[in-house]
């Protein structure tokens, strides 16, 4: 958006909370059919990274908020990744969840405002502050996705 004290600016597209990311059209397909469960509280930021999955070909559910809406997800459809935010709406923490995701050996990808977050080792794929950058984040989640194809 356009502030009406500088009719020029450009909102920032380089992070995932703060603008939709247009991929350029080679990249269009990348992440195609890889199927992605999103958690994330944050209205903004989940649909900022649901914009930017889909425009890469990812089958996208959520955002949801809370946990009992991303278990409904995955009973209704096991994820090749999961991305967390690890505090969701209410105070309740994601913790039970990324565990689960890890037995049913979904991989999970944490995106946190926090700086310290106390996980067991091996649950999670890796563990990004807000604000990420799209290179950072997709630079991350590619090789995710393609290790599960070639499961």
């Amino acid at each position: 958006m356009r502030s009406p004290s500088q009719p020029n600016a450009k909102p920032p597209a380089s992070r995932t909370g703060s603008s939709a990311h247009e991929p350029n059209p080679s990249e269009s397909s990348e992440l195609k059919g890889a199927r992605i469960l999103l958690v994330e509280d944050s209205w903004h930021v989940g649909n900022a990274i649901k914009r930017l999955l889909s425009a890469l070909g990812a089958d996208v559910a959520g955002p949801v908020a809370t946990i009992p809406d991303a278990d409904r997800l995955v009973a209704e459809r096991t994820p090749d990744v999961a991305i967390v935010d690890i505090n969701l709406r209410g105070g309740e923490q994601a913790n039970d969840l990324i565990d689960r995701l890890h037995k049913q050996r979904i991989p999970v990808v944490v995106i946190t405002g926090y700086t310290a977050v106390s996980l067991p080792s091996g649950q999670v794929e890796v563990i990004l502050q807000k604000p990420v950058s799209v290179e950072k984040f997709l630079s991350v989640l590619r090789p995710i996705i393609a290790r599960q194809r070639d499961r």
